[in-house]
């Protein structure tokens, strides 16, 4: 797990700009650590094939060859496209010990991930992501 003192972000905005650049619901999550409610989300059953990107900076976060289908009402993937495309950080908060991932280029808050579940994944990993932190980018 990741330290919670986290590198620097690669892409920084300031406060007034991120609420310009993103929608209520994507700032309150994206920069609030918040959660869109369960299985409203606009990728939870999406099986496109493509790359899921950080709605906030467009950085690449996951790939549908990643995703599965976890029920638990979010988009669910067993790794992340890439070792650093993701910061892992505790998050003590609601009364339990969870570990959040975040962008690493802009340091978003996307979800969390869980492990030891028992879904049939090489990682035994799940990592919740809340679909208004994303964007995919379909592959042609």
């Amino acid at each position: 797990m990741g330290s919670d003192q986290l590198p620097p972000p690669r892409f920084e905005l300031a406060d007034a700009e991120w609420r310009k650049k993103l929608s209520s619901i994507e700032y309150a999550v994206l920069r609030q650590a918040g959660t869109e409610r369960p299985f409203t989300g606009e990728y939870t059953d999406t099986t496109t094939e493509g790359i899921y990107e950080c709605r906030a900076c467009g950085a690449e976060l996951f790939r549908s060859s990643e995703k599965f289908s976890s029920h638990c009402g979010w988009p669910s993937f067993f790794d992340p496209a890439d070792s650093d495309a993701v910061l892992l950080r505790e998050d003590r908060s609601l009364f339990t010990r969870r570990v959040e991932v975040v962008c690493r280029n802009c340091h978003s808050h996307l979800g969390h991930v869980f492990e030891g579940e028992g879904y049939p994944t090489p990682t035994d990993q799940r990592y919740c992501i809340n679909s208004v932190c994303l964007r995919l980018r379909p592959t042609e």
